[in-house]
C-alpha cells in the first residue's frame, strides 16, 4: 500500500484557523439563524433517530441518575415532535433547555449508555446507538460526563482538512531515525509530508506504575515494550513517521509528554497504559478520549489565559475578540475530540482480533495527556496487569508484538482512511 503524498504538518490546524477567522462573521451570523425543528423522533431495539429541518450547531449526551435517563441536547434546534418509546426507552419528552438548546430526555426500562454517535452527511439527522449496561457503568458513564457530536457542516471540508498533493511517492528501501534535537528520535523516511504519530510509554523511571500480579513485573516495562513494538511496526511498512515520548526507563511529567507531541507538530498521539483492579476477574483493553465536561473546561482555561500568541498551532488569538477566540478554540477543540473518538473506533477494530477488550471499550475521562487542543489524542489500556492472562499477555514478547502490530496497522488505517477523505 502507498499513502498520497501529504503536505507537512497534516493535521495541524493554523491553515484552517486562519480560514475560520475570515469566516467568523459568518460563525456569528450562523448563530444567530432561526433555530431548526427536530421534526421527527424514531426509536428502535438499539438506536435513537433525530431528524431536522434543517442543520442544527452540536449535540451531546449524558446520563443522569436518579432515575436513571439519557439527555440530548441538541444546540441551535427547538422541539417539533412529539416524544416516543421503544426497546430500552420506556417513555421521552422534548422541552427548550434554553433559548439556543432544546433537550430530549428518554427514561430508561434498564441501564443503558450512548454507545456512539453520528450525524447524517447533509447534518439533517443524528443516530445514536444504546447499549445496556451494568449500574456500576451507568454510574461511571454519568460522572463522565457529556459526549459531543458535531455536524459535519459546522466547519467547512476546506477547513477541516488540509491542502494534500496527489502525487504518489514509493516506500523507502531503509527507514532511518534522524534527531530533530532536542526532541526525540523520528523514525521512518525521510520526508515530512507524511503523517507523524507520537507514541507515549507510560509511566517509567521512578514511577513503576501498575505491579504484575505474576511476577511483581511494573508497568512501565510492558508498556515501553509495546510502544517500541508500535514503532518498530510502523518502521517496517514505512507509511508513518514515529516518535517515542521515551525510548528508556526515565521518568517524563505529563505536560511534558503532551508537549513533545505538540512541538513536534505530530498528526495523532497515542499513550499506553496498563490497568489494574481491585478484582482479578476484570480483564480485557480499552481506549479512553477526553470527555465532553473536560473538554470544556480546558477550553475555558485556555481562553482565560493571560499570553494567546501560541495557543493553538500558532495562530496569534491575541489579536483575536473574546469571542472569536472562544468560538476558534470550541472549533478546533471539537475537531481534534471528533478525530481521536474516530481514531478509538479504529483502533478497537483493528486490535480485537489480537487482544481481548472490554464490552464497554470506548471510555471519557479528564486525562492530562489528552489535553492537547490541536492533536488527536487517546490512551489505551492495553489490558489488566491484576488479571492473570491479561498479563501473561502483556509481559510476554509475544503479545507485546501482537499488540504492537495491530496498534500500527490502526494507524495507518486511520490515516489512509483521513487521506481518502480528503480527496474525494
Amino acid at each position: 500500500m502507498m499513502f498520497s503524498r501529504i503536505k507537512q504538518r497534516t493535521a495541524r490546524l493554523p491553515q484552517r484557523l486562519a480560514l475560520l477567522l475570515a469566516l467568523t462573521p459568518m460563525l456569528g451570523a450562523a448563530q444567530s439563524a432561526e433555530a431548526a425543528t427536530i421534526r421527527a423522533m424514531q426509536i428502535t431495539e438499539d438506536a435513537i433517530i433525530l431528524a431536522f429541518d434543517g442543520v442544527v450547531e452540536k449535540a451531546s449526551a449524558f446520563n443522569l441518575i436518579n432515575p436513571q435517563r439519557i439527555a440530548i441536547d441538541i444546540g441551535g434546534a427547538r422541539p417539533g415532535t412529539q416524544g416516543s418509546s421503544g426497546g430500552l426507552i420506556t417513555a421521552s419528552r422534548l422541552g427548550q433547555f434554553n433559548p439556543q438548546t432544546a433537550r430530549v430526555v428518554l427514561d430508561l426500562a434498564r441501564p443503558a449508555i450512548i454507545a456512539a454517535g453520528a450525524f447524517a452527511a447533509d447534518g439533517r439527522s443524528l443516530t445514536l446507538s444504546l447499549k445496556p449496561v451494568d449500574a456500576s457503568r451507568f454510574a461511571a458513564a454519568a460522572q463522565a460526563g457529556r459526549i459531543a457530536f458535531l455536524p459535519p457542516q459546522l466547519i467547512p471540508a476546506s477547513a477541516i482538512m488540509p491542502e494534500r498533493k496527489s502525487v504518489t511517492v514509493p516506500v523507502p528501501a531503509k527507514a532511518r531515525p534522524y534527531r530533530t534535537a532536542p526532541l526525540p528520535i523520528i523514525y521512518g523516511a525521510r520526508d515530512n509530508s507524511r503523517p507523524l504519530v507520537v507514541i507515549d510509554a507510560g509511566h517509567g523511571g521512578h514511577d513503576p506504575g501498575a505491579i504484575s500480579v505474576l511476577d511483581g513485573r511494573h508497568e512501565k516495562t510492558a508498556t515501553l515494550a509495546i510502544a517500541r513494538a508500535v514503532r518498530d511496526a510502523l518502521v517496517r511498512s514505512g507509511q508513518v513517521r514515529v516518535a517515542l515520548t521515551r525510548d528508556g526507563d526515565n521518568f517524563l511529567p505529563l505536560p511534558e509528554r503532551v508537549a513533545i507531541a505538540r512541538r513536534m507538530k505530530a498528526n495523532l498521539f497515542i499513550s499506553i497504559h496498563a490497568d489494574s483492579a481491585a478484582v482479578t476477574q476484570a480483564r480485557g483493553a480499552s481506549i479512553y478520549t477526553l470527555s465532553d465536561v473536560a473538554s470544556d473546561k480546558e477550553a475555558a482555561r485556555l481562553a482565560a489565559a493571560e499570553n494567546k500568541a501560541d495557543i493553538i498551532s500558532g495562530v496569534d488569538l491575541g489579536r483575536q475578540s473574546s469571542d472569536v477566540q472562544s468560538i476558534l478554540i470550541d472549533l478546533a477543540q471539537r475537531e481534534t475530540m471528533n478525530m481521536s473518538s474516530a481514531f478509538a473506533s479504529v483502533l478497537q477494530r483493528e486490535t480485537a482480533t489480537l487482544i481481548p477488550f472490554r464490552n464497554d471499550f470506548h471510555q471519557f475521562a479528564n486525562f492530562r495527556v489528552l489535553k492537547a487542543p490541536d492533536v488527536p489524542s487517546v490512551l489505551m489500556e492495553t489490558g489488566y496487569v491484576s488479571n492473570t492472562d491479561d498479563a501473561r499477555l502483556l509481559f510476554s514478547e509475544d503479545g507485546q508484538q501482537r499488540i504492537g502490530r495491530g496498534i500500527a496497522r490502526a494507524i495507518e488505517a486511520h490515516f489512509a482512511r483521513r487521506i481518502a477523505l480528503a480527496q474525494r
